[in-house]
């Protein structure tokens, strides 16, 4: 098991990322010792959906433009209806996210509720066993992954969950793939 003071783990989001899903993806992290970033399209703050109304701002660490992938020992994906639906138009942050997949040793990249449409649009799914909100399920299985309706799903460097009734399931899973040795 890996040490994991001084590694450090993306948070990609924007206006709408569903509050519970960063929010304690977040406060997990960092209760095992990960260094957490949020980053976003823009500097200050982003607001979060909570169920059905606006919800916290949370401030956000570095912008696309100003992140670097190389960094981040994994990457988290928030779900919601409106923050994946932005950020999958956004060829930065597509590009950001494929960064993950290109490294030599496969980063974790987990992605909850609709946030597997980023994986979808970063092309990564093709072939892969991955579960997501149920609304997507189709979206997935005609890019090519293999839905299935569990908690969590983890295969190869992807990890998928559906809602955020699962984010105890989908934080273990985040932290036991940071923790592997072969994570730089």
């Amino acid at each position: 098991m890996k040490n994991s003071d001084n590694i450090s783990v993306a948070i990609l989001a924007t206006d709408g990322f569903e509050q519970s899903e960063l929010i304690k993806p977040k406060q997990a992290l960092e209760s095992a010792g990960f260094n957490v970033d949020i980053i976003s399209l823009k500097k200050g703050d982003i607001t979060a959906w909570d169920e059905d109304n606006w919800g916290e701002k949370v401030a956000v660490d570095l912008t696309l433009d100003e992140a670097t992938p190389s960094k981040y020992a994994g990457l988290v994906l928030p779900g919601g209806l409106f923050n994946p639906d932005k950020l999958r138009q956004e060829k930065s942050a597509v590009k950001f996210i494929q960064a993950f997949s290109e490294f030599g040793n496969k980063r974790p990249i987990a992605a909850i509720c609709h946030g597997p449409w980023l994986l979808i649009e970063a092309q990564l799914v093709e072939g892969k066993t991955l579960t997501s909100f149920p609304s997507i399920k189709t979206d997935l299985k005609n890019a090519g992954a293999d839905w299935i309706d569990l908690k969590v799903a983890v295969d190869d460097n992807l990890i998928t969950s559906r809602n955020p009734n699962d984010l105890d399931a989908f934080n273990k899973a985040i932290i036991e793939a940071l923790q592997q040795d072969n994570i730089n």
